[in-house]
């Protein structure tokens, strides 16, 4: 019988609209290896090590009638050529028109008559500094539907390598399984309703278009902060964060330094998430600001931040192969943004946290890199499956932090210099905010709205100045 969709990974098949694409991304930019690094080699690799991912070479297929959940089947006709693109930026390969291009490409839904992903080699990116012979970047779109929760492994992961000489991976000759009839599909429903009859009752829901009810249902942190918001009645701040949004997107991008927030966690006692968020404030006040927006000393943001969160005994090790699952606590965190002090803006978002995570249940920082291995795509959709669940005026936006290795990984022996997350984003959201940590770095990823977000790089080009305010403090009581 063939593997069944969940009733949340179905629902985000049919939450899926035009404005709304489901699929989340990520932009990792590489140095080029002595010997090349292009399309052919990465089709070669990704040939030799799609079998460690079989949902990447299955399709989804609808039960006639709607009388079951969709199913996963092997896609017969599963052609590498069509899911790895290849794509080139026009001379001189500037950082903007590989951020347009990213805008454009994931703004295009992906079919879903085929597996539910694609990658394209973005060839012809400058250099990023003298002696550089030039970068490939690598952009990957996966639908939420494929990411079961943060065990789920992410194309993406697979590819990366901890040297510069590629894991040796065994041979293995793929036929895929015969397609089932619509009558058996049929038939397999039937048989489902016999012993779970209460999966008739969730399937008519999702088909109806009560999807938000059914994630609503079964994401349980998405869920809890839903019932946080009613209970205690209040309402996102009216901003521009939050707007009609249209089928087309802008991606823009920032790179810090890691060691400039361990500099600050370590001077003022919080967690580097918490710098992040203040950084993330005094970023959104001065664009704010630069809108004629205004901006009071009650003034804040409310921000989604989704945290991978555990029970005791559920972390295995690393040794074990083990997951965390979906367990992810979706904390409403109000943003400063009319504090004009930056070290205040920290302490406010510091106390905050604090009350959210007092409960021992979030996860380090170190156990989500030890286990499954690196996959930000992965980890940044389950965030955005929280946000996807709960109403719009809720929030003004989404923020998804993951750390990464501090280490450098390898793809076909070229080094990846830089790993940008692109959020998806919810129905009325006209920005989200991913960022990884990776070998020294933290890159963020902006993915907002084209007509909304028109000053989207201006947003960006802020985060650095945001992160020059808390580091300064530094500088002062020294």
């Amino acid at each position: 019988m063939p593997s069944r969709l969940s009733a949340l990974d179905a629902s985000f098949l049919y939450l899926e609209e035009a404005t709304t694409p489901m699929h989340v991304g990520g932009v990792a930019v590489f140095e080029r290896a002595d010997d090349g690094f292009d399309y052919d080699r990465l089709v070669e690799l990704i040939e030799q090590r799609i079998a460690l991912v079989p949902r990447y070479r299955q399709k989804v297929r609808h039960v006639p009638a709607n009388l079951a959940r969709p199913v996963w089947v092997d896609d017969p006709e599963f052609d590498i050529a069509y899911h790895v693109r290849r794509s080139a930026l026009p001379r001189p390969g500037s950082e903007d028109q590989l951020t347009d291009l990213v805008g454009r490409l994931m703004s295009r839904p992906l079919d879903h008559t085929r597996p539910l992903w694609e990658m394209y080699v973005i060839e012809g990116l400058g250099p990023a500094g003298d002696g550089d012979t030039g970068r490939v970047a690598i952009l990957t779109k996966t639908h939420q539907a494929m990411v079961d929760g943060i065990s789920a492994i992410d194309i993406g992961q697979v590819i990366l390598d901890v040297s510069a000489e590629p894991r040796a991976t065994p041979d293995e000759l793929w036929m895929p399984r015969p397609e089932p009839t619509d009558g058996q599909l049929v038939l397999d429903a039937i048989s489902e309703a016999v012993t779970r009859p209460t999966e008739i009752v969730d399937n008519v829901r999702v088909a109806a278009g009560d999807a938000l009810a059914t994630v609503g249902k079964l994401a349980g942190a998405a869920g809890k902060v839903l019932n946080m918001a009613r209970t205690a009645g209040r309402r996102a701040p009216g901003l521009p964060l939050n707007a009609e949004i249209s089928t087309q997107r802008r991606f823009a991008l920032a790179r810090t330094d890691l060691e400039d927030y361990r500099k600050v966690r370590a001077a003022y006692g919080c967690d580097v998430n918490d710098v992040v968020l203040a950084v993330i404030a005094g970023a959104l006040r001065t664009w704010l600001m630069s809108r004629g927006e205004p901006v009071a000393g009650s003034s804040s943001v409310r921000a989604l931040v989704p945290l991978s969160v555990r029970g005791e005994g559920d972390v295995p090790s690393s040794a074990a192969g083990g997951s965390l699952g979906n367990r992810v606590a979706s904390f409403l965190v109000d943003l400063p943004v009319g504090e004009p002090s930056p070290l205040v803006r920290l302490h406010q978002v510091t106390h905050q946290m604090r009350e959210h995570t007092d409960t021992g249940d979030a996860v380090g920082a170190d156990t989500l890199v030890r286990i499954g291995g690196f996959a930000p795509p992965t980890l940044h959709a389950v965030g955005a499956r929280a946000a996807n669940g709960m109403a719009r005026h809720f929030f003004n936006l989404v923020v998804t932090n993951v750390p990464g290795p501090q280490f450098p990984l390898y793809a076909a022996g070229a080094r990846m210099l830089e790993m940008f997350p692109v959020v998806p984003l919810a129905k009325g959201q006209a920005v989200s905010i991913g960022l990884t940590s990776y070998d020294g770095g933290v890159y963020y990823g902006l993915n907002g709205d084209r007509d909304a977000m028109g000053d989207l790089d201006v947003l960006a080009g802020m985060v650095d100045e945001s992160l020059e305010e808390l580091l300064e403090t530094l500088r002062q009581s020294g």
